[in-house]
């Protein structure tokens, strides 16, 4: 599921197509592999400080703009830039890609997970956020894994293999 825009506007994008039962009949019963990138993960949570509307609710979780303290507040939002990704624990997603891989991020928001297991990657600007995350069939990621040169490709093809 891509992401780019607002939260609200994906989500009634998603209402307004019908594909709200859709997604949660492939997702939920027929346990499908998705992978939301960008506002597209951030669309599996619960909801989001940047609109109204609830999410899809598949992951424990909300949607949150970032907030520096006084030591960091010179960082600009939206946060433009190639960052690491710390893997918090195992998962195909991430098979043979390495601690300190380098991925593209462009994003004024971040999930906030409830529950830690499903955390799979954390990065850091100007605190440690969730940069992916998995539950299950569910998968997402904050940075942009198509612009992300060899390992956003190694990713991709990570999750189609599954």
């Amino acid at each position: 599921m891509p992401g780019v825009g607002s939260f609200d506007n994906g989500i009634e994008n998603l209402v307004n197509l019908g594909l709200i039962p859709v997604l949660n009949s492939k997702i939920n019963e027929d346990k499908v592999p998705i992978l939301g990138i960008c506002l597209g993960m951030q669309l599996f949570t619960r909801g989001s400080e940047e609109g109204n509307l609830g999410g899809l609710g598949w992951i424990d979780g909300q949607t949150v703009r970032f907030r520096f303290d006084e030591a960091n507040k010179c960082l600009k939002i939206p946060n433009m830039d190639w960052n690491n990704v710390h893997i918090c624990k195992e998962g195909l997603l991430f098979k043979d890609i390495y601690e300190e891989s380098r991925f593209y991020f462009v994003h004024s928001y971040h999930v906030v997970c409830n529950d830690e297991k499903d955390i799979l990657t954390k990065t850091f600007y100007g605190y440690e956020f969730v940069s992916s995350l998995q539950n299950r069939n569910i998968m997402g990621v904050q940075f942009h894994p198509e612009k992300s040169h060899k390992y956003g490709m190694k990713l991709l093809k990570n999750f189609i293999e599954l």
